[in-house]
């Protein structure tokens, strides 16, 4: 399938990202793909992902070399992406570094709010294919309502503004899938678009699309 537009994206290597996975799907989605840590990469960038696999304060703990440039990047009104722990990242703060006995570790405060772990009784991580409810419009999350994406987590998003929720899914609560801030230019995906087929290859054109439309 063409691509109709194409858009310059940074990947940002903080050390803890599925960066082979993202690059390719990003790239099938019409993005050139910088995979770098160096904030001068950013300025140049119609678009930013942050990605992440892993613990919240050991992700906080890599990316402080470039948290202020991140901060900046949003600011600056240009689409910031986070995915999975990326996405946690955007977050104010995270019950796993409380319980991992790592102190309160300190989000990136771009959607402000709070990660919390699934309730006793949920078998975690949530790992495997869940719905999507779309619950309002955003770009990103355009013609995904009532698809399926693949999800690995522990921990969701809980942001302090309902109004930040884009999407939800269903894991015997209904938890944020998509989340974004006010100006909706800063937003993350709890699953992984890049593995989750045609789905996740829909969002990263969406994103891709966003981008190049700035």
């Amino acid at each position: 399938m063409s691509v109709q537009t194409a858009a310059e994206v940074v990947l940002v290597d903080y050390g803890l990202g599925n960066l082979r996975s993202a690059t390719r799907g990003l790239e099938r989605a019409g993005a050139s793909v910088e995979v770098t840590d160096d904030p001068d990469a950013f300025h140049a960038a119609d678009g930013v992902v942050l990605p992440g696999v892993g613990a919240f304060a050991e992700g906080m703990e890599n990316a402080e070399p470039i948290r202020d440039a991140l901060v900046e990047y949003a600011a600056s009104g240009r689409p910031l992406f986070g995915i999975c722990l990326g996405m946690q990242m955007l977050l104010t703060s995270s019950e796993e570094s409380d319980r991992a006995g790592q102190g309160d570790a300190e989000g990136l405060d771009l959607i402000p709010g709070r990660n919390v772990r699934f309730a006793e009784g949920r078998k975690v991580p949530h790992m495997g294919w869940n719905e999507l409810a779309v619950e309002r419009d955003h770009p990103v999350v355009e013609g995904v309502d009532g698809e399926h994406a693949y999800f690995v987590h522990s921990y969701y998003a809980d942001p302090d503004d309902d109004g930040a929720v884009v999407a939800t899914t269903d894991y015997g609560v209904d938890f944020p899938a998509v989340v974004a801030n006010e100006a909706g230019n800063v937003f993350g995906t709890q699953f992984h678009p890049e593995k989750s087929g045609e789905t996740g290859l829909r969002i990263l054109r969406n994103f891709v699309d966003y981008c190049a439309s700035r």
